[in-house]
């Protein structure tokens, strides 16, 4: 596929980004790289575009974003064999994303009709003047969207929704690992009837990035790392950031739970994608009197896990992203294992496909367990007091979410009130997201939150009026 969006932005002396399948090797297309010119033509037209879009009307923003759906339906086959194919991710779960980014366009013009304002007095003392204080929401104006290449399409949709339907206009900047769903899905927005330069998309790495970041916009969105995130929040200066900045995100297991669904859970919610989500299991707590019976399910359900060729409906796991990722999984189970951890399961690595892993008795001071690894390992921690979890969870730079398997109602008040994280789910793994509801961190995890009818609000500015 050859970069087509925005045309008005493209140079033919400018270099591409070839894209690869990670499981084949073989390339699957091509974006050009958008130098400092085109990234400020882009946010020009941005500016201008919005400059009209923001007094448009709640159901002309509902009408583009259901229309944008519409044909993101009808493209949905040909847009998850690109996620499949750019990102190593399992046909299956392609698919599963495409159906997931329709309804976070779909929801996002529905959720139109909550973003209201309100009416308050001013005379709430003795001897203050009686006037009415009209609040309401308007556009904040030109959003930069920095994505990462897990989920190439949803993430940009989170943030794309949310943000034509506060008003805003948009230029995105998807991860030059996988960047031919984003380029897809601008080429529909132009179908859709967006206005030109309401939602344009450029291509590069870190350079690209800080050019938006430093740029004339009004709101920056990030997905990534910590590290990333920083750089890009020093270059944004006084501009409004809301960042999702991954997890290293725990599941606790308590000896009353549902052993079963807790074993399919942690296999789920960790091996989807090859352990790339950024609130994947990472951390896998056993409580002493059942970790032996969690340990054995959980192998028993490994060996089920089939990998190979993510464009085979019978591959339950893919690759990861490019083999310098799948080495770096495999150094840090390595270390893991010299400083006393033991392979139960995987460990294993061919090329860009890294064996499903489970490792017992992995120390607290392993870069598994203190950071966080993208890749379809599970490191389990033993504990006896739960005391012992919510400390070492806490004390974590990261907070993005957790998941707790119990049915003890003081057990649950207690993790959810003690657990210093964005998100606790009761019975779910950390994974589990519904696209309506905040998502988000705190600490190295992140700035703000996404969610539709939140990032509604966050993407848009507040006004009173006094009369």
């Amino acid at each position: 596929m050859n970069g087509t969006l925005a045309k008005s932005f493209r140079s033919s002396a400018r270099p591409t980004i070839d894209v690869f399948n990670p499981f084949s090797g073989v390339s699957v297309g091509k974006v050009e790289t958008a130098d400092e010119v085109a990234v400020a033509d882009a946010l020009r037209a941005a500016r201008k575009a919005w400059r009209a879009f923001r007094f448009s009307t709640p159901a002309e923003r509902k009408g583009l974003l259901h229309r944008l759906a519409e044909l993101l339906a009808e493209d949905a086959e040909g847009m998850a064999q690109i996620i499949c194919a750019e990102v190593g991710k399992t046909i299956t779960e392609a698919r599963n994303e495409v159906r997931r980014a329709q309804n976070t366009l779909r929801l996002s013009g529905d959720a139109i009709t909550v973003l209201h304002g309100e009416v308050l007095p001013t005379a709430i003392v003795a001897g203050a003047p009686s006037k009415l204080a009209a609040i309401t929401y308007e556009p904040a104006g030109v959003v930069g969207a920095i994505t990462p290449f897990n989920y190439p399409l949803n993430l940009l949709c989170h943030k794309l929704g949310p943000a034509i339907a506060a008003g805003n206009a948009v230029v995105a900047k998807p991860s030059p690992k996988a960047p031919l769903a984003a380029e897809r899905l601008g080429e529909l927005a132009i179908k859709a009837g967006f206005p030109q330069g309401l939602f344009s998309v450029v291509h590069g790495g870190a350079e690209v990035a800080a050019m938006i970041a430093s740029g004339d916009i009004d709101l920056l969105s990030f997905t990534g790392g910590p590290a990333a995130g920083l750089a890009l929040k020093n270059a944004s200066g006084l501009v409004r950031c809301l960042m999702e900045l991954g997890g290293n995100d725990p599941l606790i297991v308590m000896p009353d739970a549902d052993l079963d669904r807790a074993a399919q859970t942690a296999i789920g919610h960790r091996f989807e994608i090859a352990g790339q989500s950024c609130a994947a299991v990472k951390r896998l707590y056993l409580h002493e009197e059942i970790r032996d019976t969690m340990i054995t399910r959980i192998a028993a359900l490994i060996e089920d896990v089939r990998t190979g060729d993510p464009a085979d409906e019978t591959t339950a796991m893919g690759t990861l992203i490019d083999e310098p990722a799948a080495a770096e999984v495999e150094r840090r189970v390595r270390l893991a294992v010299a400083q006393g951890a033991r392979v139960v399961a995987g460990g294993r690595r061919r090329g860009t496909m890294f064996a499903p892993t489970l490792l017992d008795d992995v120390p607290a001071e392993a870069e598994l367990v203190r950071s966080e690894t993208f890749g379809p390992v599970l490191a389990v921690r033993r504990f006896s007091d739960p005391e012992q979890v919510i400390g070492e969870v806490s004390d974590s730079p990261y907070g993005l979410q957790a998941g707790v398997f119990t049915n003890d109602h003081a057990l649950v008040k207690r993790f959810s009130r003690e657990l210093r994280v964005g998100g606790v789910m009761i019975n779910e793994g950390p994974d589990f997201r519904a696209e309506n509801v905040p998502f988000g961190g705190i600490k190295s995890s992140g700035l703000g939150r996404e969610g539709i009818h939140m990032t509604l609000r966050e993407m848009s500015e507040t006004k009173v009026v006094i009369d």
